[in-house]
C-alpha cells in the first residue's frame, strides 16, 4: 500500500459517505475512517466499522489506550477487510484525554508501544500511529524522537506526523489545529534519523504543489480539511504523486455517480441530506459554485426529498459548470 498521499481522519466529516465520495476522485488515496473508540467498537450498538467496498485503500483509526481492547478491535478490523490500523495518537479534546487516548498519549510511549505490539500480535494487516510533534511543554525535538524511537521499536513502522504541538489545556481542538506554530522540520528531520520508518507529515497543507514540495523530504502527506472542503483537489493526486495518466471523472461527473449510490442509502432508510452535506464543495472555485451549495442545502434535508436532489441541483449550474 503506497502511502504517498493520505485523507485525514476527521470526527464528523470522514464517514463512509464522503469517503465513497472522495473514492471517485481519486483511484489511489489512502482514506481513513474517523476516528472510532475502542468502547464504541466492543459496547454500543451500531456497526462502527461498516464500508463501502468501493472505499480500498482504507484505513480505521482507533481511540484508545486498553492494550486488550485495541487488540481486540483490531483482529475485528481485519476480519472486516481493512487494509490498516491506525492509532490515534494526536487528538487534543477533552473527552479524548479523559478517557486516556489521543494525544496525552505522547507522554506515555512505553504504553503507546504495549498498544501497538498488542495490535500487532492478532493482526497482519499493518498498525501505524498518528501522532503530533508533541504535547504542551513536553515539546522539543528529543521529545519527540524518544516517543518514536519507542514505538518504532514494536516493529512499527509508519508514522503521521502533524507538525503542530497539542495544547492540552487552553485551546479547543479546532484552536490545536490552527494556533500551534507548524514545523514541518520536525517530521523531516525524523525521516533523516529514522530513514527506515515511512513518514507522512500532516498539518496546514492545502495544494499539491505542497505536497510536491514535503514529499522530496518524506514518503507521504495527509491532507485534512482542503480534502474535505475542496474535494477535488484530488483530481490531479493521481497523475501527479502516483503516475496514473488514466483520465479522471469531472465534477459533473461525480455528481452523476453519486446518484445511484444515494439511491442505495434512501433506499436503506437514509436522508439524502447524510449523503449530500459532504459533497458541497465539489464546484468550489466554478461558476455556480454558491448556487449548488445552496441548492443542496435548503432541499437535501426536507422530508422525503430523494436522490434527484442532486441532479436537479447539477441542472442548475450554468454549462461551464457542469462541463468543468
Amino acid at each position: 500500500m503506497k502511502r504517498t498521499f493520505s485523507v485525514a481522519p476527521m470526527l464528523d466529516w470522514t464517514d463512509r459517505h464522503y469517503r465513497y465520495f472522495a473514492r471517485l476522485i481519486s483511484r489511489h488515496a489512502l482514506l481513513y475512517t474517523e476516528m472510532v473508540t475502542t468502547g464504541a467498537i466492543i459496547h454500543g450498538k451500531g456497526d462502527y466499522l461498516g464500508y463501502n467496498e468501493e472505499e480500498h485503500p482504507l484505513a480505521l483509526q482507533l481511540g484508545g489506550s486498553n492494550p486488550a481492547d485495541l487488540a481486540h478491535c483490531a483482529k475485528l478490523a481485519e476480519q472486516r477487510g481493512y487494509d490498516e490500523v491506525n492509532l490515534n495518537v494526536g487528538c487534543p479534546s477533552d473527552r479524548v484525554q479523559n478517557g486516556r487516548f489521543g494525544a496525552c498519549l505522547m507522554a506515555e510511549p512505553a504504553l503507546v508501544a504495549d498498544c501497538i505490539k498488542a495490535m500487532q500480535d492478532v493482526v497482519s494487516i499493518p498498525v501505524t500511529v498518528k501522532t503530533r510533534i508533541g504535547i504542551d511543554e513536553q515539546d522539543s525535538y528529543g521529545f519527540l524522537t524518544d516517543f518514536v524511537d519507542t514505538v518504532a521499536a514494536t516493529g512499527c513502522e509508519v508514522f503521521t506526523i502533524h507538525a503542530r504541538k497539542a495544547w492540552l489545556q487552553g485551546l479547543s481542538p479546532k484552536e490545536n489545529r490552527e494556533i500551534p506554530e507548524l514545523i514541518y522540520e520536525r517530521a523531516y528531520q525524523i525521516k533523516r534519523d529514522f530513514p527506515q520508518l515511512n513518514i507522512s507529515v500532516n498539518g496546514g497543507i492545502t495544494s499539491l504543489e505542497q505536497c510536491e514540495a514535503h514529499l522530496a523530504h518524506l514518503d507521504g502527506v495527509m491532507v485534512g480539511r482542503e480534502a474535505y472542503q475542496n474535494p477535488y483537489m484530488m483530481a490531479e493526486v493521481d497523475r501527479r504523486l502516483y503516475g496514473d495518466d488514466r483520465p479522471v471523472l469531472s465534477r459533473a461527473e461525480v455528481a452523476q455517480q453519486m446518484i445511484p449510490y444515494l439511491e442505495r442509502h434512501i433506499a436503506n432508510g437514509g436522508r439524502a441530506n447524510h449523503v449530500t452535506r459532504h459533497i458541497l464543495g465539489l464546484f468550489n472555485g466554478m461558476p455556480g459554485a454558491r448556487q449548488w451549495r445552496r441548492y443542496l442545502a435548503q432541499n437535501a434535508h426536507l422530508p422525503g426529498v430523494g436522490a434527484e436532489v442532486v441532479a436537479d441541483a447539477l441542472a442548475s449550474l450554468p454549462d461551464a459548470a457542469r462541463a468543468a
